[in-house]
């Protein structure tokens, strides 16, 4: 998410959006062996390769796919030149010998390009993700940053503004203070336009002394050709948000600042456009620079615990995936809420709404992994196929089936909440919904007839992301007078809590102890802080690392985007043409009644009003 500020530049005195955010990896060129020492996949070949993260991480165990998916320049094989300059990121289908790797055995060089360092997500999210992969020593030995923007600065002040953002592992303290000086002396910074292709080269030159400074060189990277000569790869890797501007950027880093040697990728944050048109012309754009195996669009959520223990839940555990279907499951619930308004950060919101902010992305990306069949593999192109076919599979959104809303201001303990257009980067008249719910149907087999209903919105009562599954109730109940007229209260619910406090519980029924028969409805459940000392990675850094390693799994692809924009662009044109009043609420409220009006029609009950919370 972005938003728009001004500030000064060492190139230029224009506005620039302060998240705006890239990120590279640069490396050069050495012939070295490694050993061999456990195994990844390279697309659909064999790697060999060792990090020097924890075996029980997540972060590297529970990546299926590429260290990188590439062309290395080989004797037998040359690289072949992409649009304006770029390179071939596919292997060659006749190098299928394993290759050993060795992240740290070289002492490598890797040079890291933050474009876009003075922005928030640069100094929120990417710099605090870097160093948490630097700390858990899943970067090469020798490695520098280069942060390069508009705004002008020295190195000694991108230090000391990356430095106020760093934290260590709560369960990892030690040199905490003396990894993170090490992390700091090897940021520096560089300013420079974003469709300068001349800022490009000197940022180009600099991270070559950088490079030609360590006494080795070698890639982290690495590719085997048939006859099993190595072959280190220079690379590059690009984090561009927001879209006005990170298609210039992509453009001037293939044509002065692209890897000679390697691969190209480039990391798109969301937005993907406002609509299918304007997402159809992003990706056109891209790729008259870029293939689309170097487009990662990234959606952080798909990086959460909990959304990538979806598919462990259901396809590990024998007692779930029969009950996965219409034949149990009444209906599904995402829920996404906050519980704060957007409070000065309102003119990049209000030019896209709830709906492209959280549902359209998010949640839906949600729900297809949630609705999926089973995958022939793990590979990430079987798992993006499944989600295909659930999009595809599912019915256009119907505008009788959306509620909108809008906070209002709200006074509550004697504190006074500004409304949505209290904010001054908001204009008094807008329409923009900060609040939206939809039921959405699946129309195959699997999912027929199940109301899956979305709800989003901020400035609530609380801030939580949570998937609710609830069960159909249990026909001819022997109990059933034991809960009365309310059979809701006998229906079994999952609940898979995303955050915070991530947890997984099911809710049963159960008889309260003791000579007569009163029934309970108890929680079995699993509290991930409980159950688990280690603390869970924030999910770019898991995104960032199977971007360097080539995963494209928990990435969108673009024909999967498209099946996405093609639900919801239909219904958003026609809120946005009629004018659609959306219904107000109070700052911290539940939201709009019209939600509950609109799970009634389906004969549900949203699951986070009440007793669990």
């Amino acid at each position: 998410m972005a938003t728009l500020s001004s500030s000064k530049h060492c190139c230029s005195s224009s506005s620039v959006y302060s998240s705006s955010s890239s990120f590279g990896f640069h490396q050069p060129q050495r012939n070295i062996p490694f050993p061999v020492v456990s195994q990844k996949r390279l697309g659909s070949k064999s790697v060999s390769w060792q990090s020097k993260c924890s075996p029980s991480s997540n972060v590297i165990l529970m990546q299926d796919g590429a260290l990188a998916t590439k062309r290395a320049a080989t004797d037998e094989a040359p690289p072949s030149k992409l649009k304006e300059g770029l390179l071939s990121v596919t292997p060659p289908e006749e190098h299928k010998q394993l290759i050993n790797f060795d992240t740290n055995a070289d002492k490598s060089t890797v040079s890291i390009t933050v474009v876009g360092a003075s922005g928030d997500l640069a100094k929120k999210k990417i710099f605090p993700a870097l160093f948490a992969l630097y700390y858990e020593d899943c970067l090469p030995e020798h490695f520098t940053i280069f942060g390069y923007a508009r705004s002008k600065m020295t190195d000694a002040e991108l230090r000391n503004i990356v430095s106020k953002t760093l934290t260590c592992r709560i369960d990892k303290r030690e040199n905490c203070s003396e990894k993170m000086e090490q992390f700091l002396n090897r940021c520096f910074y560089h300013c420079g336009q974003y469709d300068s292709q001349q800022n490009f080269v000197e940022l180009d030159k600099k991270l070559k002394e950088h490079e030609n400074s360590t006494e080795y060189s070698a890639s982290i990277t690495v590719y085997v050709s048939p006859y099993g000569s190595w072959k280190g790869c220079k690379s590059t890797l690009l984090l561009i948000d927001p879209p006005n501007i990170f298609v210039d950027a992509v453009k001037c880093a293939s044509l002065s600042a692209s890897a000679a040697n390697g691969w190209t990728r480039v990391i798109v944050e969301k937005p993907f456009g406002r609509d299918s048109e304007s997402s159809a012309a992003l990706t056109r754009a891209l790729k008259q620079y870029l293939e689309e195996d170097q487009i990662f669009r990234i959606d952080h959520y798909l990086g959460k615990e909990l959304v990538e223990n979806l598919s462990v839940l259901r396809f590990s555990n024998l007692i779930f995936e029969p009950l996965w279907s219409r034949q149990y499951i009444r209906n599904v619930q995402l829920i996404f809420s906050e519980d704060f308004g957007t409070e000065g950060r309102g003119g990049y919101f209000d030019h896209y709404g709830i709906i492209r902010d959280i549902m359209q992305n998010h949640l839906l990306q949600i729900l297809a992994l949630f609705a999926m069949e089973t995958p022939v593999s793990l590979d990430a192109e079987d798992i993006r196929n499944e989600k295909v076919k659930v999009l595809r599979s599912m019915k256009p959104l119907r505008i009788d089936d959306v509620v909108i809303g809008q906070y209002k201001s709200h006074t509550k303990g004697g504190v006074s909440y500004p409304g949505y257009t209290d904010d001054k980067t908001v204009p008094k008249d807008s329409l923009t919904p900060t609040f939206a719910a939809a039921a959405l149907f699946i129309d195959n087999a699997r999912w027929d007839g199940v109301p899956f209903l979305m709800k989003a919105g901020k400035a609530l009562h609380n801030r939580r992301a949570e998937i609710r599954v609830q069960f159909r109730h249990v026909p001819g109940n022997l109990y059933n007078r034991n809960f009365g007229t309310d059979l809701d209260r006998a229906t079994n619910e999952l609940v898979i809590r995303v955050q915070p406090d991530e947890a997984i519980y099911l809710k049963i029924n159960n008889k309260v102890p003791g000579l007569g028969m009163r029934l309970d409805r108890s929680n079995l459940n699993l509290l991930y802080k409980a159950r688990y000392s280690k603390e869970i990675p924030d999910a770019y850094e898991r995104l960032l690392l199977d971007a360097v390693e080539g995963e494209r799994r928990l990435f969108i692809r673009s024909d999967e985007l498209d099946a996405a924009w093609s639900l919801f662009t239909p219904v958003l044109k026609e809120l946005e043409e009629k004018k659609i009043i959306p219904e107000y609420y109070p700052y911290g409220s539940r939201g709009p009644v019209g939600a509950h009006y609109l799970a009634a029609r389906y004969n549900v009950k949203w699951g986070d009003i009440g007793v669990d919370e």
